[in-house]
């Protein structure tokens, strides 16, 4: 091959690869041409789409300056050379100062943290609010932050409106609920399970829970029924049929049953309300206004007077049985009300009319009743058969007519009666021993008899002109030995017929004579005023009282007689004791047995007779003025003990069991022993005195916190019912054999009683004639 050829299919070559790398670079244009393309119209799309949406961007970087979107310089007002994020804020213009520093703030801290942030600021001068978010932005130097300004103003105002809206629905909803909690009557809601879901505190009190959570938790009905009166049933009722559902039904609400009006109300969501009012007040007055109306029908059948009463169509409405008797009518027939003139033609059948000639013109007359201007017609009808009917008629305003009809026959027949007995009183009052005269209730004098007018001589004719007891003061003082007496008569009446007690009193007239007056209220207001002439009684009451005056004086003269002998026995009985004692001790040389039986004796009379005069000083000065008592606190037990080992010797003399029983409760009172021990022994005494030998005495003795109670009982022969109310007379005494000392007397229980009744006690005896007999001492504890 030849240089020359060579070189062509050389330059070919090269020829053919430039146009292959022609080609090459031409698609590989074309395909950048039409990624530029793409990626203009992407920019472009995305510049349409930033400038559509309600975000714009602001970059920040980290020194702070700042590239800002020029729709966000309008939004705010502000100018196009601003470069900085404080210069945000401006005079009139741009963001709030406070919020421009808020978000400086939060910019430093995201980009220190590399982190997100979100801030709510305000425009300045204007209603617009812009959500602003900070992210760190893509593809730029650290610390740098894309902030995007989401203008919410619109979403803000809505939010406000919104929020408002739903304070308002709250409040509302609050007050709602206020007034429910508040309301008297239970009310409760049901959600769309019909469970309960919501009640109020008048619910919860109904059925005694103790609060709203604790009765719906046990889901507590206010009422207990079953089947269709169950509250489920009805509220499903009220729920499928969207209608409101009410019902009475009875309830026990805080154990009292009480009547309810129970509603439930279907609400739109499916739920269902409801509220109880209490309707019992309602029916008890429903039911006493019909008890009402059916007593009022039984008092007009009861009334003595008849009366029946026309609608405006004249026919009758109502009656009662007195009017049908009165009228001759039969009951049934009127019940089927019948009209006016039929009734009146009717009664003219039974001659329960008056007998007139023209009875059409009789009857037209009493048919002007409906319509007369009078309010009241009275009319007396003198029946044929004897019977005097009263009638009242009273036209009523709706055009009807009431009728009353009183049968005065008997009434008649009475004033008749009154009258004769009224002249028979007069004669009756005439011929009474006592003086009687009657006062009204004004104080004037209204009846008298012929003794009033001699007792006090009086003139008859002033006295019909019924003078006031004021009057009759003066007369009557100048009759009297204490003229001032005149006036408690006067005041008498007046407490009388004005007070209406009764009173007496009496009075000396100068003539001698007494009287024995007395005021009585009459039923009828006035007052009954008689004197009984007491003379002679009054006489024989001076004597009493002059015979029982000597009387007292006379036992003032034996008590005082017995307590100075008393007195002047003691002298000498001690020196009769002394004497003794001397005797017996060998002062005047040593005696013979014999002769120390004898003063021994002598001692021994000695000592009981000093005790007999003690006891009679006890008893006569204790009347005259009380016993003295040495308080101290005594041990009762022993006490006992010791009286029985007093008169132990005198039991066992008459070969007596003396049977002794102290409990433990006895116990101790404040009191004088010598006192309380003398009284047990005198009673043991009498119990040993009156029981024969062989017989049994015993003492029992117990007691509780208040008192000591002590009883000495025996089987003697007892007391006659006769004489028990004088065993504690003062030397009263019972004739027995063998009986001596101070029960033959009568000391022992007189003294017995003194002393116990000093301490605030009381002494008791039972006894019965062949039984024995038993006393009692009930002693109160007392106090220092």
């Amino acid at each position: 091959m030849s240089a020359t050829g060579t070189t062509d299919i050389v330059i070919a070559a090269i020829a053919v690869l430039w146009m292959a790398i022609g080609v090459v670079l031409s698609v590989l244009g074309a395909r950048r041409f039409r990624l530029a393309q793409q990626v203009i119209g992407a920019a472009q799309g995305n510049a349409r789409l930033l400038d559509i949406m309600p975000c714009r961007p602001l970059l920040v970087r980290a020194d702070g300056s700042i590239e800002i979107d020029q729709a966000l310089l309008r939004d705010l007002g502000l100018p196009a050379d601003i470069s900085r994020i404080e210069a945000l804020a401006q005079e009139a213009a741009g963001l709030r100062s406070h919020d421009v520093t808020a978000l400086h703030s939060d910019i430093q801290i995201a980009q220190a943290q590399a982190t997100k942030f979100s801030r709510t600021v305000s425009a300045e001068g204007s209603s617009r609010i812009f959500e602003v978010r900070g992210v760190p932005a893509p593809g730029e130097q650290p610390r740098t932050l894309l902030l995007w300004f989401i203008d919410i103003s619109a979403v803000e105002e809505e939010r406000a409106k919104l929020g408002l809206r739903l304070r308002q629905m709250e409040g509302a909803f609050e007050s709602l609920t206020q007034l429910i909690e508040a309301a008297p009557f239970p009310m409760w809601f049901r959600g769309p399970d019909l469970r309960l879901g919501l009640v109020n505190s008048a619910f919860v009190g109904a059925v005694e829970g103790q609060d709203a959570a604790d009765v719906i938790k046990r889901g507590a009905e206010l009422i207990d029924a079953g089947g269709d009166e169950a509250p489920y049933a009805t509220a499903r009722k009220a729920q499928e049929s969207g209608k409101v559902v009410s019902r009475m039904q009875a309830a026990i609400i805080r154990g009292e049953r009480r009547m309810l009006r129970l509603v439930d109300v279907p609400l739109p969501s499916g739920g269902v309300a409801g509220f109880a009012i209490d309707v019992q007040d309602l029916e008890d007055a429903r039911s006493e206004l019909e008890r009402y109306i059916e007593s009022q029908r039984e008092l007009a059948d009861r009334m003595t007077a008849g009366t029946a009463q026309f609608d405006s169509d004249r026919t009758i409405s109502f009656f009662n049985r007195p009017f049908a008797m009165m009228t001759g009518l039969d009951p049934d027939w009127l019940a089927e009300k019948p009209e006016f003139d039929r009734v009146i033609e009717k009664m003219r059948e039974g001659h329960r009319l008056p007998e007139v000639r023209d009875f059409p013109t009789w009857k037209e007359e009493r048919r002007a009743w409906f319509t007369s201007a009078e309010e009241v017609v009275e009319e007396e009808w003198m029946l044929p058969a004897g019977d005097h009917i009263r009638v009242v008629a009273q036209p009523l305003p709706d055009g009807g007519l009431r009728l009353f009809l009183e049968d005065r026959t008997e009434q008649l027949r009475l004033a008749s009666a009154r009258d004769t007995l009224l002249r028979v009183r007069a004669a009756t009052f005439d011929n009474l021993f006592e003086a009687i005269s009657v006062f009204a209730s004004d104080g004037r004098l209204y009846t008298w008899n012929s003794r009033f007018l001699e007792d006090w001589e009086l003139d008859e004719e002033w006295l019909t002109t019924h003078p006031r007891v004021d009057e009759l003061v003066p007369a009557m003082a100048r009759k009297l030995v204490n003229p001032t007496a005149a006036a408690q008569i006067r005041e008498m009446v007046r407490q009388t017929t004005n007070e209406r007690q009764s009173s007496s009193g009496r009075i000396s007239m100068t003539d001698g004579r007494h009287f024995q007056f007395a005021a009585v209220p009459l039923p009828d207001g006035n007052a009954l005023f008689t004197m009984v002439d007491v003379t002679d009684s009054t006489r024989i009451e001076a004597a009493l009282r002059e015979r029982a005056t000597a009387l007292e004086e006379a036992d003032r003269v034996k008590t005082d007689f017995v307590a100075n002998m008393s007195y002047e026995l003691r002298t000498p009985l001690t020196s009769i004791g002394g004497f003794a004692e001397l005797l017996g001790g060998g002062y005047a040389g040593e005696l013979s047995p014999k002769a120390s039986d004898y003063v021994d004796a002598i001692l021994e009379s000695v000592e009981r007779l000093s005790k007999l005069i003690n006891d009679v000083l006890d008893l006569t000065t204790g009347d005259a003025r009380g016993v003295v008592l040495e308080k101290e606190r005594v041990d009762l037990a022993g006490l006992c003990r010791a009286a029985v080992e007093t008169v132990r010797p005198r039991a066992a003399e008459k070969s007596q069991k003396l049977d002794v029983e102290i409990s433990a409760g006895v116990g101790h009172v404040f009191g004088d022993a010598r006192r309380l021990r003398e009284s047990i022994e005198h009673v043991l005494q009498n119990a040993i005195a009156y029981t024969d030998s062989k017989g049994r005495v015993s003492l029992t003795a117990a007691g509780d916190k208040k008192q000591a109670l002590i009883r000495i009982a025996d089987n003697g022969p007892g007391i006659s019912e006769e004489d028990l109310p004088r065993v504690f007379d003062r030397f009263d005494r019972v004739a027995e054999a063998g009986v001596r000392g101070e029960a033959a007397l009568g000391l022992g229980l007189p003294l017995t009683r003194q002393f116990v009744e000093a301490h605030g006690g009381s002494v008791a005896i039972d006894s019965e004639r062949g039984k024995g007999t038993t006393v009692s001492l009930s002693i109160p504890r007392g106090s220092r």
